[in-house]
């Protein structure tokens, strides 16, 4: 005979492990995580992964995302031997239907990961959990992606400054990059962070500066050699054309 409640186990403890997983996510998405990277980092601290990248550095540099990652990292280690010891329990206790067992396992298995996969489920489930978290934690939500925009056509990127560029050995203010529509949010220099540059911040031959706006005007800025007047100004009447079309928005 099947062992229907090992099985019936190894199937809840799995859908809780998803649940954590997911609700662990959400957590850190609402300490400022984009929602890619908060799903990872949820996902390697429960199955403790534990891969060594700079989102992972940043993920526990920050007290509050430090104990969510702590609970994931315990709760997932408990799942894991749980889960583990029913399924051997399961195929102990079959009594020569090793085969029938196994199916059953994978068949459940295989339902639970189209579940949670489930665009329904997520939209459903997602709110409830925020809410949840909302009123038993000091979280606040601070989804960057949607606040920037990045889902769109708008980025966040770093760019090395080397000589001979349009954006070395000036300032943001005289290079006008408010004009083209670019915002200067960071510079990187000899392992320090200036946050927030006054306009009047030189950036330097060896900095990495960070700068926020349109996707192709980041790329386009990168690749711009110094003294390419023509690209600044096809760029600034671009901006305009952008900031004219945002009035109209505005006004209706």
């Amino acid at each position: 005979m099947v062992a229907t409640t090992q099985i019936l186990s190894v199937f809840i403890i799995f859908a809780l492990a998803l649940f954590v997983v997911r609700i662990g996510a959400i957590a850190l998405r609402m300490t400022g995580l984009s929602p890619d990277v908060a799903s990872f980092q949820a996902a390697s601290a429960f199955s403790g992964a534990g891969y060594t990248t700079e989102e992972a550095e940043f993920t526990v540099s920050e007290p509050s995302r430090r104990t969510i990652v702590i609970w994931l990292i315990r709760l997932g280690s408990i799942g894991i031997v749980s889960a583990l010891a029913t399924l051997l329990l399961s195929f102990i206790n079959a009594e020569g239907e090793d085969f029938l067992t196994l199916i059953y396992v994978i068949s459940g298995v295989v339902g639970i990961l189209l579940l949670a996969r489930s665009q329904l489920l997520n939209r459903a489930l997602t709110p409830v959990i925020e809410l949840a978290l909302d009123q038993t934690t000091d979280l606040a939500i601070k989804d960057y992606t949607k606040v920037l925009g990045l889902q769109s056509e708008y980025r966040v990127a770093e760019i090395e400054i080397n000589e001979d560029e349009w954006l070395a050995n000036d300032t943001a203010s005289g290079l006008d990059l408010s004009e083209e529509g670019v915002i200067l949010l960071g510079i990187k220099r000899n392992g320090d962070y200036i946050g927030a540059p006054h306009p009047d911040t030189e950036i330097q031959p060896g900095d990495t500066v960070i700068l926020y706006g349109k996707e192709d005007r980041l790329q386009e800025l990168a690749d711009r050699n110094e003294g390419d007047v023509e690209a600044h100004n096809k760029a600034r009447d671009e901006h305009k054309n952008i900031l004219a079309e945002q009035e109209i928005i505005i006004d209706q």
